[in-house]
This record gives structure tokens, sequence and C-alpha cells, in this order.
């Protein structure tokens, strides 16, 4: 397993990251302890949670994943894990969380940690990410910005501030975005180094063959800021596996949860999958291979997240960590790339 710095912090993060939003809703605890100890073997130790965990979000299971997470965690030797997790911001649809009020002030970040890290049966959080701006912003598949929909925020330098008094009680080590834009992450940089604030470390992000706006927008800024990416979502919602080429696979969140894939009904995504299949196929890897080989090439990404609700999904995905595609691999992805360009941004 590779391992790589984690933005501008003292963390070398594995260039797998374990994801694990289906604990509490497509997994069991048993099968999650499985599965961490199957990945905490085979060299990962990073693994990224969220507050509001699993997914699809239900009043009856937030906190499960976490939860899950603890009760595994508090049988391992603590300092050698990196865990993440994540605040969630603003939003109707989450409304049972702290009772509906989830804007990023005081009162709701040092519940959110607070209860975060009771669930996880642990001291502290290495790294701390807000799920999506507290103010609006086009999320999850949603089209172009519109000022019409802006709200009341909480500024950026609060934020901030409350953040770094986190860090400074030893709650939470490092901080990080999820779902930000390249203004968000400038601000969030710039703001810290005015006010002596700490830096975020890192960006949670999606990124996979089908979609790579990041390197159009966002790169950049976070080359030059030191931001590393964590890239979530790398087989695109299963797509990439070829699952789902002859309709949704059974059992799959596809076919279990209707609706939910909002970001993957669009134009030219079966035209891509199939293009990217059979570039898979022709230099003798599955397509989840080249589409996870792929993610982890990429000079913006620090660590890749993958989920799986089997042992058997795992195992193949933490394998792609031996895979490195050749210039002809990528010169025929750049070709459909062009051909296709992000068609599930």
């Amino acid at each position: 397993m590779e391992y790589r710095p984690l933005g501008r912090s003292d963390l070398r993060v594995s260039a797998i990251c374990l994801g694990t939003m289906t604990y509490g809703q497509q997994n069991t605890v048993q099968e999650a302890h499985e599965q961490l100890d199957y990945a905490v073997a085979q060299g990962i130790n990073f693994i990224d949670t969220a507050e509001m965990y699993p997914v699809p979000a239900r009043a009856e299971t937030q906190g499960s994943t976490e939860a899950y997470l603890g009760s595994w965690l508090a049988r391992q030797e603590r300092d050698r894990l990196i865990i993440a997790t994540k605040a969630a911001g603003p939003g109707p649809h989450i409304a049972w969380i702290r009772g509906g009020d989830r804007n990023l002030n005081r009162a709701n970040l040092e519940q959110a940690v607070n209860d975060s890290l009771k669930r996880l049966q642990t001291d502290y959080i290495d790294l701390y990410q807000l799920h999506w701006p507290d103010r609006y912003v086009p999320l999850f598949g949603a089209a172009n910005y519109d000022p019409q929909q802006e709200r009341d925020t909480i500024p950026i330098a609060e934020q901030l501030q409350i953040l770094a008094d986190l860090v400074t009680a030893g709650k939470i080590r490092y901080i990080g975005l999820s779902n930000e834009t390249p203004w968000g992450v400038s601000q969030f940089c710039h703001l810290a180094e005015q006010f002596n604030l700490p830096r975020i470390v890192a960006i949670q992000n999606a990124y996979s063959l089908t979609n790579r706006v990041f390197d159009i927008h966002l790169a950049e800024t976070c080359h030059r800021e030191q931001v590393s990416l964590l890239a979530y979502s790398p087989l695109a919602f299963g797509f990439l596996t070829g699952k789902h080429r002859n309709g949704k696979a059974p059992n799959s969140r596809l076919a279990l949860f209707p609706g939910f894939d909002r970001r993957y009904q669009k134009p030219n995504l079966a035209e891509a999958v199939a293009a990217y299949g059979e570039i898979a196929q022709r230099h003798g890897l599955s397509l989840t291979q080249l589409a996870l080989g792929f993610v982890r090439s990429r000079w913006c990404v620090t660590s890749t997240i993958i989920g799986a609700t089997s042992l058997a999904q795992l195992q193949e995905n933490i394998a792609t960590a031996t895979i490195t595609l050749t210039p002809e691999m990528i010169a025929d992805i750049e070709t459909v790339h062009h051909r296709y360009p992000n068609p599930t941004p």
C-alpha cells in the first residue's frame, strides 16, 4: 500500500481510503467489522465516515455508521489509524439532526463533534470535514449556480474560529471540506492566513472517469494551496463496475433506493461507460480496475475512497492498489473523455 502526505498536515494516509456509508443500512455491524479488519490487514490506515451516515439518510439509522466504526475502533491501536468524519450542513432533507438547525455555528459544531466522538468511542478525530458548505451552492449533481437561492450563512471566518477552538481543545487534529467550490476553498485558505487560524488540509469531492470537473476549476486552487483531494464516488455509483449495463443490478443502491441516483440520470453516461468498458477489455482489465486505477493515478488525488457492501467487492477494490495504467491506457481514456466529457458532474 502506498502512503501519501495529507495536505500540509503531518499525516500520511493510504492511497486507498475505506468509505463506510453503507454500515447500518446495507451492512450489519458484523459485516462492518469484517470489512474493517480486512482493509487494515491490507495496509489501509485511513477510514472515512460522517455523522449523517448511513445513506440514504433516515432518522432511524442516523449515526449508526459512526457507532459501528466506534465499536470496532475501541479494540484497535488508535494512533495507527486516521479517522475522518464530517459535520452535516444546512438542508431540509435531514431535519432530524440537531433538531433541524444545522447551520455551522458554535453550538451545532460543538454538538456535532461531541456526538461523533461519543459514537466513535475515541478522544479525537484526525480529520474533521464540513460535509457541504453552510452557504448555498449547487450540490450532488444540481445544475447551475442561482444567486436567487442565497440564504443566511455563518461567515467562514467564524466557522474557522470555532474549528480552531476544537483543535485547541484536542478534539480534532486537522480540518477539511467536502463538496466545496474554488471560491470556498480560496476563502477558507485566505481567512486562515489572515487571522492565523487552522488551514484546511483536504477536500472530499466526487472524482471519477465520468466526473472530472475537479480538473477544470479546483485542481489549480488545491495545488497552489496544498489541499489534498479525497476522491469519492470513483466508481460513479457502481456504473463504472459495469453492473448496471443491462438494467439495475439486484440489491444495488440503484435498485433498493429509487431516486437516490439523481447525479447519474444524465445523457451520455451509458455511452461513456460502454466506451470505458471496451478500453478495459482491450487491455485485459475489469472496468472496476480501470476506473479505480485511473483515479488513484491522478496527480491531484491523494486518496481514493472506496466502499463495498460485500467482502468480495472490497477485496476487488483494494486489489486495484497494485494496478498501474500504461500511457496507452491513459491515451485511450482521454479519447473517450473528449468524446463524452463529464457526463455525471
